[in-house]
């Protein structure tokens, strides 16, 4: 049993690192996603291919510049557990709102080695090692009008941000907006 709760542990550690580098991405919060890495930690992504520090200098700006939103969407995730390597794979769905409105979406898999490496004499924390982003399939929508976009106060409890201004960082989270039963 110890063994069992042990590898669980361990595997909802890589979970969360997971969640870290895609929300960090998302917010373009490069705290949040370098904090996913080890800090010699390779990744090969789209025509990138470079250091975890890199990757978020040379993404960062392409979508800060391109697009108004990005969704980084994790799927299925298995998780091999090897001492302290582990390798993963886990499914993603990618869209980007662009400048223009319209949509660039895609899907793949990103595939890491993930390394618990021990600092100070202290057992370490999971980090992804190695990255690399299997682009499946890609595409362009056209732009639409956005639904409930005439809901006047949509945004009460926060518009969506590509930082700390984002609602999802907000602590306590509470609801501002007026109680409505349509």
């Amino acid at each position: 049993m110890d063994a069992r709760l042990a590898a669980l542990l361990d595997k909802q550690d890589i979970l969360d690192a997971l969640s870290r580098f895609s929300r960090g991405m998302d917010r373009l919060d490069r705290e949040l996603y370098l904090s996913a890495y080890h800090e010699d930690a390779e990744m090969a992504a789209g025509p990138f291919v470079g250091l975890a520090s890199e990757c978020a200098d040379w993404a960062f700006p392409m979508h800060e510049e391109g697009q108004i939103l990005t969704h980084h969407a994790l799927l299925n995730t298995t998780i091999d557990l090897d001492g302290d390597t582990a390798h993963t794979e886990t499914y993603y769905l990618f869209v980007a709102r662009n400048k223009d409105e319209s949509l660039v979406q895609a899907g793949g898999r990103y595939i890491n080695r993930f390394e618990r490496r021990a600092k100070d004499g202290q057992g370490g924390a999971w980090k992804i090692a190695l990255q690399t982003n299997v682009i499946e399939w890609a595409g362009l929508l056209p732009a639409i009008p956005i639904p409930f976009a005439d809901v006047p106060d949509l945004y009460g409890n926060g518009a969506p941000a590509r930082d700390r201004s984002d609602p999802s960082y907000r602590r306590p989270l509470t609801n501002l907006r007026t109680r409505n039963i349509p």
